[in-house]
């Protein structure tokens, strides 16, 4: 379980406990005298609401400041010609899809392709520049299927991604692997689902916007 998550757990659940202690000592809201012992439940409350949902509505996204990614991510590889790729191995381009989770507080990726699956271990976000480009960086742990490690290992990774505006549909990255592999990555924005379980799945719904 993440921070974030535990924090939203703890809040939820204290909220609600001191809530219920309100209503067992006969402190009832619609009495406007004890509508005041009521306020730290719903800041508990609100904390959970705005980490959630409330940091990208209207007018408030544009205090938070800070860039919208959640969905699937068409993004297309390029590797370095540097890149110490295996005999058999994909030279690129290649296409993949990240799923990116976020809150205001959290923010995780799953990147899939035909052979492999990557998921972050660590995410950061830097504040928007005057310039309205901000930058994201995920540490990665990548799993390839197991048929395919005898010429791809387990290994680890860092990706640098560039957004600009509060709800960005497409960006540019980089990103180096412990295999000694480097190279470019750009980013479009299939949809705001993060349902999808595989690389098939995210294909599939792809499929039409690339067809058509």
């Amino acid at each position: 379980m993440g921070t974030a998550t535990t924090i939203r757990t703890g809040a939820t659940i204290a909220a609600t406990i001191y809530m219920v202690l309100l209503l067992v000592l006969g402190l009832y809201p619609s009495e406007f005298r004890y509508l005041f012992a009521y306020i730290p439940a719903l800041v508990g409350y609100g904390a959970v609401v705005f980490d959630k949902w409330a940091w990208h509505w209207p007018v408030i996204h544009r205090l938070t400041g800070r860039p919208w990614i959640t969905g699937t991510w068409r993004v297309m590889l390029s590797p370095s010609p540097q890149s110490h790729i295996p005999a058999g191995g994909n030279r690129g381009p290649i296409t993949t899809y990240m799923t990116i989770e976020q809150t205001f507080w959290s923010l995780h990726a799953t990147l899939r392709t035909q052979e492999s699956t990557s998921r972050s271990s660590n995410a950061t976000i830097s504040a928007p520049e005057n310039s309205g480009t901000a930058e994201i960086g995920f540490l990665y742990d990548n799993t390839p299927r197991v048929a395919l490690q005898h010429r791809s290992p387990r290994h680890e990774g860092a990706c640098r991604i560039a957004v600009t505006g509060l709800q960005p549909k497409a960006a540019t990255g980089h990103y180096y692997t412990s295999r000694f592999t480097a190279g470019d990555m750009d980013y479009t924005l299939l949809d705001r689902s993060t349902d999808y379980g595989t690389f098939a799945e995210a294909q599939a719904a792809d499929r039409p916007r690339t067809t058509s």
